[in-house]
């Protein structure tokens, strides 16, 4: 599989995104509206204080099932202004629409994002050829690259091995977001196609390096991301135990974020520590002050400070 552009543009190939991507939160103002200069400021953060080599906007964790089309624009471009000489922002598109993908698709592009994550049509589960027809046509839409998010805990269906890895053959369906958590079947792709895998399971980041995944698109890396950079490295560079060592450290917070939905948390300890976040928006509710305990506890543990 030959992808166009590569020799122009110097990226590494086998980590298209980088190493570490977080899924950013959408920072919204008091009253839910969108927070621009919030989504800004936070996207400085994540890139110059955590490391993250690309952010992923507009995804679940951007609660992206209840902001508007323009909104989803408006984010990107802001994003984009913000970090996007020296990180590479990746827009999620995904619907259970394939016209309304491809048009979220094309937006994104306009508003100058450098990827297009996209999920799994949800609810409808469509069949493997379904899926096939979905994902090609998203790709053949743009000409941005392409990170496929497997998901089939929320989706409703799993994008099968073989499915993958006919897909793998379209030049611009360049990754996967794994978040199946079957790391036999993610074996069998790696080892059958050059696709990027990184884990979307904060806490399977290095079992997914194991057997062939190349970084991780993370919801805890709001906070662990400098760390979870340094594990992703030092696994990189053969040092197994050091690797080994930050997965267990960082364990209490690569779970414990997900104790309830993840946004919730990540807005709750942002907001604490002096970030934007805002509130969430329904169907989502606020975390109560003992999910946030909870949370400082975890933090804790993992040797990271939450403001009381």
């Amino acid at each position: 599989m030959t992808h166009d552009g590569a020799a122009a543009t110097g990226r590494d190939l086998s980590r298209p995104f980088g190493r570490l991507l977080t899924a950013m939160i959408t920072p919204f103002t008091p009253d839910g509206g969108l927070d621009l200069d919030g989504a800004a400021q936070l996207a400085t953060y994540l890139v110059d204080e955590q490391g993250n080599d690309a952010l992923v906007v507009n995804g679940t964790t951007g609660e992206s099932p209840t902001t508007t089309d323009a909104e989803k624009e408006r984010l990107v471009r802001a994003v984009v202004e913000a970090v996007g000489d020296r990180a590479r922002v990746v827009a999620g598109v995904g619907t259970n629409d394939t016209r309304h993908t491809i048009e979220l698709a094309t937006a994104a592009e306009k508003a100058g994002a450098d990827g297009l994550l996209v999920v799994s049509p949800y609810y409808n589960k469509p069949p493997q050829t379904g899926l096939v027809r979905h994902f090609t046509a998203v790709a053949d839409a743009s000409g941005l690259p392409v990170m496929l998010y497997d998901i089939p805990h929320r989706a409703g269906v799993a994008i099968a091995t073989e499915t993958l890895v006919r897909l793998a053959e379209h030049e611009r369906i360049v990754a996967v977001k794994d978040a199946k958590g079957d790391l036999t079947a993610t074996s069998w792709v790696t080892s059958r196609t050059d696709l990027a895998f990184y884990s979307g399971d904060d806490a399977l980041t290095v079992p997914t390096l194991a057997i062939g995944g190349v970084g991780l698109v993370g919801t805890s890396t709001h906070f662990t991301g400098a760390l979870a950079k340094r594990m992703i490295e030092a696994y990189d560079r053969g040092d197994v135990g050091a690797a080994l060592a930050l997965h267990r450290r960082l364990l209490p917070l690569f779970t414990g974020i997900f104790r309830t939905q993840g946004t919730i948390l990540v807005k709750a300890a942002l907001a604490a520590s002096g970030l934007p976040a805002g509130p969430v928006r329904p169907p989502l509710v606020d975390a109560t002050d003992d999910e946030l305990a909870q949370l400082r506890i975890d933090c804790a543990e993992a040797g990271l400070g939450l403001p009381a």
